[in-house]
């Protein structure tokens, strides 16, 4: 056998057998969960949380948690990202009960007491359930869905199936496939990947309006999906970018609890384009 052909079978085994490593071993990968014991109890300052367990049909537990406000205008379905458990993640309702809005938050299977086998199709079957819970309660007029990294993915599907007031993605994906692909350019992830979560297919299929928040200096998902995410469904997108915000850091800049206040206190401007220069050329030099 050729030097060269037996080299090359050496490196066609390895890379297949990297491939078949990251299929099995991608959920540890994409998901870092935070396990908490069934007796763990809750608690945020200034705020009232009640805890919820919903079970599903295939034997799955979801644990969530619900911020309520007095008088609630509406509900936020916050669904959180790829890391920790809603103990720490909670600490971000009073963002929305400060506003009125009662806020709902669920850790997805194999995060704090959440139990069950993990995939993108029990995931996205698990948080249709709790929206359809919702819904049962409160008309979707008053439900949002707020969507936070990993999280934007599946609450896009969501809005996609259903019509809630709006849908509101923080440093959104095009699709978890190009996420994952810059730094494994050279792997089939389009065949492996178990969490593909094209983003870009569902959102033009939402109805209702998208907001986009975006740091312009976010190094793991850049903000330049986002501007191609606000592309795919133009009429009803607007993008808001955090300047010199990164991934895991807009919560601490003012710039995005002023777009977050604008966006859920439905302050949206009505425009008469017949007083406007719409329509208007520039003078173009010959």
């Amino acid at each position: 056998m050729p030097v060269w052909l037996h080299t090359l079978i050496w490196i066609l085994g390895i890379y297949i057998a990297i491939s078949v490593a990251l299929y099995y071993l991608q959920d540890y990968f994409l998901f870092k969960p935070e396990k908490l014991p069934k007796e763990f109890q809750f608690y945020y300052e200034n705020q009232e949380v009640e805890e919820y367990n919903l079970e599903t049909r295939d034997g799955a537990s979801l644990n969530g948690l619900h911020f309520k406000t007095e008088n609630p205008r509406g509900i936020v379905l916050y669904l959180k990202g790829n890391s920790k458990s809603i103990k720490g993640w909670g600490k971000f309702a009073v963002d929305f009960t400060r506003h009125g809005f009662d806020v709902f938050m669920v850790d997805y299977r194999g995060f704090g007491k959440s139990i069950g086998k993990r995939s993108q199709k029990a995931i996205k079957h698990d948080l249709q359930l709790i929206y359809n819970k919702m819904r049962e309660r409160v008309p979707e007029q008053y439900i949002i869905l707020y969507g936070r990294s990993l999280g934007s993915g599946f609450a896009t599907k969501l809005a996609s199936m259903n019509n809630p007031r709006m849908l509101i993605l923080d440093a959104p994906y095009y699709s978890l496939a190009k996420v994952t692909g810059r730094y494994m350019p050279f792997m089939p992830l389009s065949l492996i990947l178990k969490y593909p979560m094209p983003t870009y297919k569902w959102i033009k299929y939402v109805n209702c309006p998208i907001h986009i928040i975006h740091g312009t200096n976010d190094k793991l998902i850049p903000f330049k999906s986002s501007v191609k995410l606000s592309k795919i469904n133009p009429q009803r997108t607007r993008l808001y970018p955090v300047i010199g915000g990164g991934h895991k850091n807009l919560n601490n800049f003012e710039s995005y609890h002023k777009m977050l206040g604008e966006i859920i206190n439905f302050v949206d401007q009505e425009i008469d384009l017949e007083t406007t220069s719409i329509g208007v050329q520039h003078s173009v030099k010959k």
